[in-house]
């Protein structure tokens, strides 16, 4: 039995220069009438989301879940964790591509030597669901513990 299955139908009408995709039916609701389009996906956003967009909020929640569990294992629950990502289309083979997921970690945790951050930091990264789902992609993490 899994842990948690979660979805959304994207209902898409055009071409893809000239058309646009509207989620729908999303297992929360909250992605409900967003729009997609090729255009805010590879030039403004104008308002419309991107495959991009999902998967870089999706990695950065994910992460950020992975490291505060890491650091509460460790007895060192975070204060504050700033985890941002971007994830890049780029061609390969003549083909779009999700070629990388960048993960920017500003972290304030008490009680933790920089070492040991360094530590759970690099565990997390092979231990968020989202990064072993992105196995094939070049995944880097910066990692700053903010100190007073």
């Amino acid at each position: 039995m899994s842990i948690a299955d979660r979805n959304v139908t994207t209902a898409w009408e055009g071409s893809l220069e000239d058309g646009a995709g509207t989620f729908v039916d999303s297992s929360s609701t909250v992605l409900d009438n967003q729009q997609v389009t090729w255009a805010s996906r590879t030039e403004a956003p104008q308002g419309k989301t991107s495959p991009e967009e999902l998967l870089a909020a999706a990695h950065s929640a994910c992460f950020s879940m992975a490291l505060s569990t890491g650091l509460g294992k460790n007895g060192t629950p975070p204060g504050r964790l700033d985890v941002s990502c971007e994830v890049t289309l780029d061609t390969v083979d003549d083909a779009p591509t999700i070629t990388t997921s960048k993960i920017v970690v500003r972290a304030e945790v008490d009680g933790i030597s920089p070492d040991e951050f360094s530590s759970i930091v690099n565990e997390t990264e092979s231990a968020c669901p989202v990064s072993r789902l992105f196995a094939d992609a070049e995944i880097t993490v910066d990692a700053d513990l903010v100190t007073d």
